[in-house]
């Protein structure tokens, strides 16, 4: 997994990649971005999926901020990103959400 930022020179936003490699679940039929940023709306950030079989998704984010995120695996299955900045418990059970500092 990794996040990739392209800070903007015009505004102060990120444009953040976020990539689910194929290896890390390689029968996955779909990956959704869930976090902060679309208010944990489990299907409003559908990741594409590559020829390779990865997964990505670029979002826009306002800088000077951490947002807390996870991916959904075929809407049942959550999964954290191995290249977060950090990671921060959920008040759900021994659970964490991966951070990205932006």
């Amino acid at each position: 997994m990794s996040i990739a930022k392209s800070y903007l020179s015009n505004k102060p936003a990120c444009k953040a990649t976020f990539k689910f490699p194929r290896e890390a679940c390689p029968e996955a039929k779909t990956v959704h971005l869930v976090g902060e940023f679309n208010n944990w709306d489990s299907t409003a950030t559908p990741m594409k999926k590559l020829k390779n079989g990865d997964f990505k998704a670029v979002v826009t984010l306002e800088t000077g901020r951490a947002y807390q995120f996870r991916y959904l695996i075929d809407g049942s299955r959550w999964e954290n990103d191995w290249a977060a900045d950090r990671y921060v418990p959920t008040p759900f059970g021994n659970a964490e959400n991966s951070v990205v500092d932006i």
